[in-house]
């Protein structure tokens, strides 16, 4: 007997066989997916454990209207849903506040970045011994506590023994004598922006004068063969290159800046006359213990915290945006 050799059906018509993934394929390739979450497993575990139920209490107390009665136990809680945050949302003062931080925030971002920056710039072209100085005085302004800061800046701007105002009053501006910078509204944000921004600027300039170190000096050196200017180099190539530690700079510093609270609350005496230097870290203090309003305070707590996480949403989306590693 002869024997008969099937045919398979791709064989007869001249075609290859297919070949579909086989069962180690598929779940080599579920391990792959899975084996970053692996690694970030450990990070999520401990984020949730030291920030997941905080963010849980805030939300949960800013449903209620929880007082001094209700802490100490001489009154039921009772759960008001929103009410909390459509107080908030209908109360002037609430966005008169949201704009002051706004305001500020923006403008202490900006000249920390534009000092921090311009220092940098300046640091590369200074003498290793010059260089090492600027370092070591900015540092020491970025490990000076803000409660410490903030006192020797408010001595230096003293009505009547500040050296601030006695040095303008020695060069002619009598104006001066006796002036409050704490008094006017954007005159005493003024005086903060600039503590803000003494004790802020390191850390941008250690981070773009690693950044600058880190472009190649070939191609620096290319761009000065074929006629560039300096300014044009540092325009088409430098900035480019640094746009990633910019970016980083921007979005820490906007966070930093927009939850300040200890400069303003002892340079402006907690928030100002009136409360015309308030911003919101500071609004939230004294509705959650000065007025007792756990609630209302709870309710600014949790807006402060959609407001950051959606600035670091816009990090992440420009990062994406721009082909940055996430």
């Amino acid at each position: 007997m002869t024997a008969v050799t099937p045919v398979l059906p791709e064989a007869s018509q001249g075609r290859a066989p297919r070949k579909g993934p086989t069962t180690a394929a598929l779940a080599s390739r579920r391990r792959g997916r899975l084996e970053p979450w692996l690694y970030l497993a450990p990070a999520f575990i401990v984020l949730i454990a030291l920030l997941g139920y905080p963010i849980f209490q805030l939300i949960n107390v800013s449903l209620y209207d929880y007082r001094q009665a209700q802490v100490s136990g001489k009154a039921p809680l009772k759960f008001v849903g929103l009410e909390n945050y459509q107080k908030l949302f209908a109360d002037p003062q609430f966005w008169t506040v949201l704009g002051n931080t706004v305001v500020f925030a923006t403008a202490c971002v900006v000249f920390t970045l534009l000092v921090g920056s311009s220092l940098a710039v300046l640091a590369t072209r200074l003498r290793p011994w010059v260089r090492s100085v600027l370092f070591v005085v900015s540092l020491g302004a970025w490990a000076t506590p803000a409660v410490t800061g903030s006192a020797v800046w408010l001595f230096l701007f003293e009505p009547t023994l500040g050296l601030v105002n006695k040095t303008l009053v020695a060069i002619g501006l009598t104006q001066f004598q006796g002036y409050s910078w704490t008094y006017d509204k954007w005159s005493a944000f003024g005086l903060v922006a600039s503590e803000v921004v003494w004790c802020s600027f390191p850390f941008v300039l250690v981070t773009v004068y690693a950044g600058i170190q880190a472009i190649p000096t070939e191609v620096i050196e290319a761009a000065r063969i074929d006629g560039a200017s300096m300014p044009r180099i540092a325009r088409s190539i430098m900035l480019p290159m640094l746009r990633p530690i910019v970016i980083v700079v921007t979005i820490q510093s906007i966070i930093w800046n927009f939850k300040i609270f200890s400069q303003i609350y002892i340079m402006t005496n907690g928030g100002g006359i009136a409360g015309q230097n308030l911003v919101l870290n500071v609004y939230g203090y004294q509705q959650a213990f000065a007025a007792s309003l756990y609630g209302l305070g709870s309710a600014l707590g949790v807006i402060m915290t959609a407001l950051l996480m959606v600035i670091t949403l816009v990090y992440l989306r420009i990062l994406k945006r721009t082909g940055e590693a996430l």
